[in-house]
């Protein structure tokens, strides 16, 4: 049992495609730097003036994107983080996953990255510690840190902004049975990839993260999310909800009924197997 759960009562989910993580995953971290327009010389390249943070992407990413910005070597970012001070709760456990907050930062001749991650924890701070968010967390028996895990789970796993009160509330229906999440975005952290399938063995992945196999909340939040999937975390949309798919793009598919989503599932099923005929 995970110790990172509300108080509820301690939760096969969905085969679910993750988009959206792959169209902002790791392939394009280099685009992450804001570069302003050449001057009419034209010359010389201008130094980014910023760095943006998009919402979903894990740590590992934003290291990178940081290393890129700041024209570092490889890994320094990550290296950095023992004398960067982060002010972390006590439950990251100095593991800031979740709190290296989706935004825009400035880039001056003294950023580094100890600056840049404390500015990004900084900010997550502000806006997760607020009114709103702690007494939301709190209206639904969690603490904040485990309604940021919710919320980065809520990102991983919906399609678009109107699915994520939704994914929110199948993710606390499931706590509130007893059952285990089963989310398919916790094996691709584990996994350190993005991807739309999962297999048999992937389920019986040994890994605090397999919510296959493992109940409640993974340990720490998988990715870093944005200020709409906190607000889903804390307000989840009024439902009886247990599963979902998104069968294609823009078509995600919610039910309480175990059959009605196997069937959804066989769709989703055959869509990759029609896409995959489609590209060879």
């Amino acid at each position: 049992m995970q110790t990172n759960t509300p108080p509820r009562s301690a939760i096969r989910l969905t085969r679910r495609g993750r988009l959206v993580l792959i169209a902002t995953g790791a392939a394009v971290a280099g685009t992450a730097v804001a570069v302003p327009l050449l001057p009419l010389g034209g010359e010389e390249k201008a130094e980014p003036t910023s760095l943006v943070i998009p919402e979903g992407w894990r740590a590992g990413q934003i290291y990178e994107a940081v290393d890129k910005a700041l024209s570092l070597p490889p890994g320094t970012a990550k290296k950095s983080l023992p004398k960067a001070g982060l002010k972390l709760p006590a439950d990251a456990e100095g593991n800031p996953e979740g709190y290296l907050f989706p935004a825009t930062y400035p880039l001056t001749d003294k950023s580094t990255p100890e600056s840049m991650l404390s500015y990004m924890v900084d900010t997550a701070n502000k806006k997760f510690n607020g009114a709103p968010i702690a007494a939301g967390a709190q209206r639904n028996a969690m603490n904040v840190y485990q309604a940021v895990t919710i919320a980065s789970l809520v990102q991983a796993e919906a399609n678009t902004k109107a699915d994520m009160g939704k994914v929110a509330r199948v993710i606390f229906n499931r706590l509130e049975r007893g059952m285990p999440l089963q989310m398919d975005s916790t094996i691709n952290y584990a996994l350190g990839r993005a991807t739309l399938g999962t297999s048999l063995a992937d389920t019986r992945l040994d890994s605090p993260y397999n919510s296959y196999q493992r109940m409640g909340l993974p340990p720490t939040p998988i990715d870093n999310p944005g200020e709409d999937a906190m607000r889903a975390a804390i307000s989840p949309t009024p439902g009886d909800w247990l599963y979902f798919v998104t069968v294609k793009p823009g078509d995600t598919r919610f039910t309480a009924d175990y059959a009605e989503h196997q069937r959804n599932v066989a769709e989703f099923n055959a869509q990759q197997k029609k896409g995959a005929q489609q590209k060879r």
